[in-house]
């Protein structure tokens, strides 16, 4: 079974810890974090979930430049745990 990788959660945290970004991003940032680390789907399907929330707020115009390119790095990670068995 695939774990999540450590980096993701390391820069979600970035994010939500990040008084710069809109509390709302933060707080979908919470949410996927908590999602990840306790849904009870597998991690593939939490995976996948989290890359489409990512997705939304990642077109959010409010979001910083240097945010989204940490929101595209958790999505990366993520597809390659989405992608498998």
């Amino acid at each position: 079974m695939k774990k999540l990788p450590k980096e993701v959660i390391e820069l979600l945290d970035r994010i939500i810890q990040d008084d710069g970004v809109p509390r709302n991003i933060r707080r979908v940032a919470s949410e996927i974090k908590e999602n990840l680390l306790h849904g009870k789907e597998s991690l593939a399907v939490r995976a996948a979930s989290a890359i489409s929330a990512l997705e939304e707020i990642s077109v959010d115009p409010n979001v910083p430049m240097y945010v989204r390119t940490l929101i595209w790095s958790v999505s990366s990670q993520l597809e390659k745990i989405a992608v498998e068995k």
